[in-house]
């Protein structure tokens, strides 16, 4: 990481982003996602397209990401998801601010839907700190055990 260049969070749609964007977003999943957690699964899912892509950058290099799915595609409510800090930005708060960020984003530009995500269960604390409560039983999901978590927009947002 280079240290004379400071972070700078993106918020962007698909086609906004450029080819080495999002080579760098993919392999961060696939690093992370498939490699680090050794779960095999189609991360290139089809969805992409129709999110809002944040991630933060210190210059060319990938630190942290997050997607955004509107209401109706994935889930009744909107999404965030596939959530990650890579590992060598870790310890450094940014997963923090990458979920506050997309909770902002996701009232802000779908208001009056809940958030869904589909989160690792050893996650649950951290995602309970940001206000998402958890729905039904664990189950697992591409080999690793989830919790359904929403956070419910406060009325008239």
């Amino acid at each position: 990481m280079d240290t004379n260049v400071t972070p700078e969070w993106q918020t962007v749609g698909f086609d906004e982003l450029n080819t080495r964007q999002l080579y760098e977003i993919l392999k961060l999943r696939q690093e992370v996602f498939a490699v680090e957690q050794t779960s095999i699964y189609l991360d290139v899912d089809g969805l992409d397209q129709e999110a809002m892509h944040i991630s933060l950058w210190e210059g060319d290099e990938l630190l942290a990401y997050e997607r955004c799915l509107p209401p109706g595609l994935q889930e009744t409510e909107s999404t965030i998801g596939r959530i990650v800090v890579a590992p060598a930005a870790r310890g450094r708060n940014f997963g923090r601010e990458l979920v506050r960020r997309g909770v902002e984003h996701n009232v802000a530009r779908w208001p009056g839907h809940n958030i869904r995500m589909h989160a690792q269960a050893h996650l649950e604390k951290f995602y309970n700190a940001f206000e998402f409560y958890t729905e039904g039983e664990e189950y697992i999901l591409d080999g690793i055990p989830h919790l359904e978590m929403v956070f419910k927009v406060p009325a008239g947002t």
